[in-house]
């Protein structure tokens, strides 16, 4: 992302493999990334090595020339990885450690935080990043969301799994199962995770040093339910807030948006509420679509990938369609084919377990 931004990277600290960014005054620089559950993944490798390497040893040692009872402790030495406790086991699980290690390589030396917002960490990232830049605290914001969810207990699947959120059915392909805002829809699929990066800088410092701008941001809010810490609110009244005070700020109306990067997961409420809202404040005629009908929930990483592709929808003035949208729940304008497009607005909103609800709003630059 850096170098795509234009910056040149110098290795000024070859010991850890460290850079710095060519021409920027690392004090005015900082970092800001979103993770919904941090490093659980390393977690869980570390406890379930704590708890089960005396039962794995005493297998061995008491029924070692068992056949059954060899091929039992080789399962379990597979599953209870590593084989000792990771002596990095701190820094790769807490939740700051995205950030940190991203200003770390690249020598930053403004802020450096992380955001943990469930499934709108990405976006609140951004948004902070944005805020920041706006505020005149830092001239260049390195900004994203990041997640991997894969563990070998499989645990954060079957957690979501048993809160009903996931996809499910008998009665369509396996590659058609993922459909949101569909009539057909029964959850959303999950993903092992990923990470995405947008470099937020201020305007003349950006056009001073020639930099490739692809958009401007020109919001960001946040709002809270204030109801459950699973569920989302139904009367859908604080995600339209959220879009009043975004067009607001931008000094748009609603009316004013081109496209709306939905956070269209796929299950039942979430597709009903938000579709409703949607409506309700932008009308039918906005070009819609979800993300997550191509790249499942990546949870923490989401809002990222949501925001860089509203970003490119901008540049390229094409967006993808919601895949397996056969039957829409609403009358909306939904993508159902990639087509181009006049996109001189976009707004990317997300929500999360909690509450949370974070949107922006972007403009060709």
């Amino acid at each position: 992302a850096i170098e795509h931004a234009g910056f040149n990277l110098s290795l000024t600290r070859p010991k850890i493999n460290g850079f710095s960014i060519d021409g920027q005054d690392p004090t005015r620089a900082g970092v800001y990334f979103g993770t919904g559950v941090g490093g659980v993944n390393s977690f869980i490798d570390n406890i379930l090595h704590h708890y089960c390497y005396e039962p794995i040893k005493s297998i061995a040692t008491h029924y070692g020339a068992d056949e059954q009872y060899q091929n039992l402790h080789a399962d379990l030495n597979r599953m209870v990885h590593p084989k000792r406790v990771d002596h990095f086991a701190v820094p790769r699980f807490m939740p700051n450690a995205p950030a940190a290690a991203v200003g770390i390589k690249m020598g930053t030396q403004g802020p450096a935080q992380n955001f943990s917002l469930a499934c709108a960490s990405g976006t609140a990232a951004i948004g902070r990043g944005y805020q920041d830049v706006r505020s005149g605290s830092v001239d260049l914001a390195i900004t994203g969301g990041v997640e991997f969810l894969r563990d070998p207990a499989g645990s954060m699947f079957r957690g979501f799994d048993l809160a009903g959120t996931l996809m499910s059915g008998d009665d369509l392909p396996m590659d058609a199962l993922n459909r949101p805002f569909d009539r057909k829809r029964s959850g959303f699929l999950f993903s092992e995770g990923g990470a995405a990066s947008l470099i937020l800088e201020e305007y003349e410092h950006a056009v001073a040093r020639g930099a490739p701008i692809i958009a401007e941001i020109c919001a960001y809010a946040e709002t809270f339910d204030a109801h459950s810490i699973m569920s989302i609110e139904e009367s859908g009244s604080q995600i339209r807030r959220l879009i009043q005070c975004v067009t607001a700020d931008a000094g748009l109306s609603p009316a004013d948006i081109d496209y709306v990067n939905a956070h269209g997961t796929g299950t039942t409420l979430n597709d009903e509420i938000e579709s409703a809202a949607i409506e309700s404040t932008f009308g039918n005629n906005v070009l819609v679509n979800s993300t997550k009908a191509l790249l499942g929930h990546t949870i923490g990483a989401s809002g990222a990938f949501e925001a860089l592709v509203s970003v490119l929808s901008i540049a390229h003035q094409t967006t993808h369609c919601c895949r397996n949208l056969d039957e829409p729940i609403r009358d909306l304008n939904f993508v159902r084919t990639q087509d181009n497009h006049t996109i001189e607005t976009a707004y990317s909103q997300s929500f999360a377990f909690g509450g949370h609800n974070c949107a922006l709003l972007f403009a060709r630059s």
